[in-house]
């Protein structure tokens, strides 16, 4: 029999949830009871990359292969114990957006009830929405790049990083790219991050070649090479948050990784398509892997670095 709604605790809050056998992940079976299942096992990793950061939402009420739709503002019937920020919205309609602020297990919870798949957060926290806490540098592969080359470019980014003494660390996407970020000390503006971004991408691409691009324009970019994506670096910008779910095939889910794992990927030989490779990080394996490997991206690996050594030094190397 159908569920059609049931109560259940989490953490101090009772939450109504409904609709659980509805099946969101059609060719795998996954439902919306899975949906949150899954969350609520990975809550105590999910939460500290969420909490404190504007959220927008990806939904998809129906299911992944109908209509989806992105949620900045505070959707109507939000509980009152639900944290949020409202914040100036530069140009369009509105001239204000109260954005859900998800600071613990409940919340994470009630947004999945909501189909949420896809949490993309700001890369900055309150109260200090204007400073960045860490650089991301978002590695985009074209349709016919291979795992291989993906790979090989992330571990360029993570030597040039390394050449000027600062220790990034990586992620899947849960789509078809990486992420490599460096945690970044207190007090720098977006303009310093976006700079230094820029840096470092021309720097990478110099190198790379044929491997990676800094095209924009995606008609006009080759398929077989990266894209550098330092533009993604910005207030009000957003990225998947690690741990979220995506809204593909096998329910991928965006992974911190170890280095040593990413090498693997680059010696592989006859390397297919990226996300063939990511999608085994997904709804089913990642609590089994969080609960073996803990978070990659944890206090242990998270250390906040500073930027003004890493540029001195990158004056006189580059």
């Amino acid at each position: 029999m159908a569920q059609s709604r049931v109560e259940r605790s989490v953490g101090s809050r009772t939450l109504a949830l409904s609709n659980l056998d509805k099946v969101l992940w059609p060719d795998d079976g996954y439902t919306k009871g899975d949906l949150i299942d899954y969350y609520e096992r990975v809550a105590e990793y999910a939460v500290p990359y969420l909490a404190r950061r504007p959220l927008t939402l990806q939904r998809y009420p129906d299911g992944i292969d109908k209509q989806t739709f992105f949620e900045k503002q505070l959707p109507r019937g939000t509980p009152d114990w639900i944290d949020r920020v409202t914040l100036p919205t530069p140009g369009g309609r509105r001239t204000e957006t109260t954005f859900i602020v998800c600071n613990d297990a409940p919340t994470l919870v009630w947004l999945a009830n909501m189909a949420t798949i896809v949490l993309h957060i700001w890369t900055s926290r309150m109260p200090e929405l204007d400073e960045p806490d860490f650089v991301i540098f978002d590695l985009d592969p074209g349709e016919r790049c291979t795992l291989k080359t993906l790979a090989t470019v992330a571990l360029r980014f993570r030597e040039l990083l390394r050449s000027i003494n600062l220790n990034p660390l990586v992620k899947t996407t849960g789509g078809f790219g990486l992420h490599a970020i460096v945690p970044l000390a207190s007090g720098y503006s977006y303009d310093t991050a976006k700079v230094f971004a820029e840096i470092v991408a021309r720097q990478a691409a110099a190198q790379l070649g044929k491997l990676a691009t800094l095209e924009r324009t995606i008609a006009k970019r080759p398929q077989d090479a990266v894209y550098l994506d330092w533009v993604q670096v910005g207030q009000g910008k957003t990225i998947v948050s690690p741990y979220t779910l995506r809204a593909r095939e096998r329910a991928p889910v965006s992974t911190p990784l170890h280095w040593e794992e990413v090498e693997a990927f680059a010696r592989r030989r006859g390397a297919g398509a990226p996300a063939d490779e990511f999608a085994k990080f997904n709804m089913t394996t990642t609590p089994k892997r969080l609960a073996r490997e803990g978070d990659l991206w944890g206090p242990k690996y998270w250390k906040k670095q500073r930027l003004e050594p890493a540029l001195n030094k990158a004056k006189r190397l580059w």
